[in-house]
């Protein structure tokens, strides 16, 4: 019998791709297959931890519970008991807002919290029913650098908008002041929504979260105070709402004044400061900065008891919470071989820039401004004010220069009444009787000043708007063709370009940082390696205060002037610990941009400006370059309107992250916002270059050369700058072979042919360092507001009568009509 072969498939069989187990395999699965064995490979590699899914969801875990852990550790390190309170700062937007009214309305809504007011005028508030405290700072309204000071150690900012009116110059140029500056954690509260009519009261608010949207990032809630619910409800969410991070405050210790004290010790005394310590550790043997005052070192810190102890009758846990209420214990004292000295390559005289009395040369200038003022009596009616009285023709001056026709009309008019003479007045008005005596009770005679329109030509300075516009002028010729000079006829241009060099390549070539530095650069500290030296100051432990005690600060060798224009200006105190090298001097480089609002004309470098850099203002003259990558930056000569750049100037050291707020000057005080940052670098060796430009035209063009002219006017010229690469405006790149006759012109070789409407370049480069224009002392801005009484425009409210004497501040704010400054 055969044996039956099986069945062989022929080539043409369709052959399936065999399934790849591995590539589907559990990591169970392989592991069981492997049991144990290592492939040779894996041994050879770096050990990789590899979790199974138990281990990574145990990790995710852990994760999560830190992270929140940490967080309730953020919230509960404010408001309870052990720690200081909520630091809430009011600022209306709108001079028409009385922020006390909302205060008190806050203080009012629950009748179990406790509330006492500090000797600064913060309001304190202990509410047992959340267990948290909460402090209420209220600024002046008018001042805008209290304004600020208060909000860099606020931890929430409340702002009151109004109701029935739209924000104005002096609230835009707040808001966007306090978002540069670095915004707490905000709270919107709407003030006198119940003047509103009822039916208009939903369609103002839909205004004002529309505006709110706008200028904050993220959802917002508007509330009212029209009942008590809604005050609570405010309590609660101060309380409860996530805080901002601010880093240059969160990293240094801060006080804010609760009250304060002066030991006087002849020019100079010890300022004793009240308050809660916040933020860091405060060390005796550091120093402090008070915001306008300057540096200053402390000689001992004295700890004392809560004067506002969230439960009155039981003492927290906390440091000093077993001492009486007037005690106070020394908790650090100087040691002089520790504490931080106040060297500084900038030996600055405390007093100078400050003044208690004006000088001679301002009482002449006051007295000359006053002599050209011209001042006339006039008859007016009574209740009038001196800005209607200015508009008023109606004075014995004015009519003394009518016509001659209207004197013989009244002098007709006068005849044919026939008035004995004794019922005629001084005034030159008739009156018979009682109408004599209503006319007398209805006028009355003022002096008066000059309306704006009189005498136009004598009050404008016609020399600064030249100045001004020539300033416009260069500035429009620097945007349309950047650098470009021209080649001066009358000198050399190897003498007059002489400091310049040319590069090769103006990202690639070296250029050496130390090279022909200035003497000012002597005078300033410089770190070997700036990240590693502030990574290592943030660490560092400290010994002393802890955030959350109540503590005395004496600060030593503080001007009396000092102390008595605070006094007189009621405008909050803070103090802010400084960290290491803070005091010194060195070169610091800023990123600003350009802010929309106030930045309308162009500013030249080393033009005088405001700086608020972090905790710090002051005054300075900065160089301004291009924010770019490399060794080197273009030198900028103007900063123009929307554009970003570098300031650099010589100013005391500053750890970043800060925020940097640019203002300047008008010339009658007021400040603009031109533009807003943050401290980019400490970096002396930071190379600004500036460029000049030498432009020629094509003479004669050949295929790849071409004779150049008006770039220079003599021989010699061509052959000292004959290294110096060329270029074209339309991307020709050549050099010079040599000089044609004895008046500038010269043949160049070129990478292609030559367009006749081209222009040649040459490019020379100069190292630019800033002046030493750094100015401590700034002068504070006028008030963000003006007040004039209603009858100043005519306008006298009917309801004024209606005002309970409940609320006299709403009265008072009725009766008064507000006008910003700014406009």
């Amino acid at each position: 019998m055969a044996l039956s072969q099986p069945h062989r498939p022929s080539a043409l069989k369709q052959q399936n791709k065999r399934h790849r187990t591995l590539g589907h395999r559990s990591k169970g699965s392989v592991s069981k297959s492997s049991k144990g064995r290592v492939s040779v490979k894996t041994l050879s590699k770096k050990a990789k931890k590899d979790l199974s899914r138990e281990q990574r969801r145990h990790r995710s875990k852990q994760i999560r519970a830190v992270k929140r852990e940490e967080t309730s550790l953020r919230k509960r390190a404010l408001g309870t008991a052990n720690n200081p309170p909520f630091l809430v700062t009011v600022v209306p937007l709108s001079p028409s807002i009385n922020p006390r009214t909302v205060l008190n309305a806050l203080v009012s809504c629950d009748e179990a919290a406790t509330t006492t007011t500090s000797s600064q005028g913060i309001v304190h508030i202990s509410c047992s029913r959340f267990k948290q405290r909460l402090s209420f700072v209220v600024p002046p309204v008018n001042d805008l650098y209290a304004i600020l000071d208060s909000v860099k150690v606020s931890d929430t900012l409340m702002l009151l908008w109004p109701g029935d009116e739209e924000l104005g110059d002096a609230a835009d140029l707040l808001l966007s002041s306090i978002l540069a500056q670095g915004l707490p954690a905000p709270i919107h509260i709407v003030a006198g929504l119940e003047e509103v009519a009822q039916k208009k009261k939903h369609h103002a608010r839909q205004n004002l979260l529309k505006e709110i949207e706008l200028r904050f990032p993220g959802p917002s809630k508007l509330h009212s105070l029209e009942k008590e619910q809604d005050a609570i409800l405010v309590l609660r969410q101060i309380g409860a709402q996530k805080r901002r991070p601010i880093f240059f405050r969160d990293n240094r210790p801060h006080i804010m004044a609760e009250k304060m004290e002066f030991l006087e010790e002849g020019s100079t005394g010890v300022l004793k400061v009240h308050g809660y310590v916040r933020g860091q550790v405060l060390s005796v043997n550091g120093l402090v900065h008070i915001p306008g005052w300057g540096d200053y070192q402390m000689n001992r810190i004295d700890i004392a008891a809560d004067p506002h102890p969230l439960e009155r009758h039981s003492r927290s846990r906390e440091a000093g919470a077993d001492m009486e209420d007037d005690e106070v214990h020394l908790l650090q004292e100087a040691d002089p071989a520790l504490q931080e000295q106040l060297k500084s390559t900038n030996e600055i005289d405390p007093l100078e820039g400050e003044q208690t009395w004006p000088t001679e040369e301002e009482l002449a200038e006051a007295g000359e401004d006053a002599a050209t003022t011209k001042q006339r009596t006039k008859r007016v009616p009574k209740g009038t004010s001196d800005y209607q009285a200015a508009w008023i023709l109606n004075s014995d001056d004015e009519e003394d220069k009518n016509d001659d026709d209207d004197d013989e009309n009244s002098e007709s008019e006068m005849d044919e009444d026939l008035a004995p003479v004794d019922t005629i007045s001084q005034n030159g008005y008739d009156g018979e009787g009682d109408g004599d005596e209503d006319d007398n009770e209805e006028y009355e005679t003022m002096t008066v000043t000059d309306a704006e329109g009189v005498n136009y030509d004598e009050k404008v300075d016609y020399e600064a708007e030249m100045d001004a516009f020539d300033k416009m002028r260069a500035a429009r010729d620097d945007a349309m063709f950047p650098d470009e000079v021209d080649t001066p006829q009358d000198l050399t241009a190897r003498i007059r370009f002489q400091k310049f060099r040319g590069l090769q390549s103006f990202r690639t070539s070296a250029w050496d940082p130390d090279e022909n530095l200035p003497v000012d650069y002597s005078r300033i500290f410089q770190f070997e390696n700036f990240q590693r030296t502030k990574k290592r100051v943030l660490k560092e432990d400290k010994d002393g205060a802890l955030p959350g005690w109540y503590v005395v600060v004496h600060i030593s060798d503080v001007p009396r002037h000092l102390y008595d224009n605070h006094v007189a200006s009621h405008s909050p105190l803070v103090v802010l610990g400084l960290l290491p090298h803070e005091q010194k001097m060195s070169i610091v480089n800023m990123v600003v941009k350009s802010h929309p609002s106030g930045h309308f004309r162009a500013i030249k470098s080393k033009e005088r400006l405001i700086f608020h850099v972090g905790f710090r203002r002051f005054a300075n003259a900065p160089i301004f370059s291009e924010h770019s990558t490399g060794t080197k930056h273009k030198f900028a000569r103007y900063f123009h309107p929307g554009t970003t750049v570098v300031a650099t100037m010589f100013a005391p050291i500053t750890f970043p992250p800060a925020s940097v707020l640019v203002f300047r000057e008008r010339p009658d005080g007021a400040q603009d916002l031109v533009a807003t940052g943050s401290l980019l670098s400490v970096d002396p060796k930071r190379i600004v270059t500036k460029r000049v430009v030498l432009s020629g035209h094509p003479f004669k063009v050949n295929r790849k050369t071409a004779v150049i002219r008006y770039m220079f006017f003599n021989r010699e010229d061509v052959m000292w700058f004959r290294p110096v690469e060329l270029r074209t405006k339309w991307g020709r790149r050549g050099h010079i072979k040599e000089p044609l006759g004895t008046h500038g012109h010269m043949k160049c070789h070129f990478d292609g042919q030559l367009k006749s409407q081209d222009t040649v370049l040459l490019n020379l480069y100069k190292r630019v360092f800033p002046k030493w224009t750094f100015d401590p002392y700034v002068a504070r801005p006028p008030p963000l507001y003006t007040f004039r009484s209603s009858n100043d425009i005519g306008d006298k409210l009917s309801d004024e009568d209606d005002c309970s004497d409940q609320q006299p501040a709403l009265k008072k704010a009725k009766t008064v009509k507000f006008f910003s400054s700014r406009q």
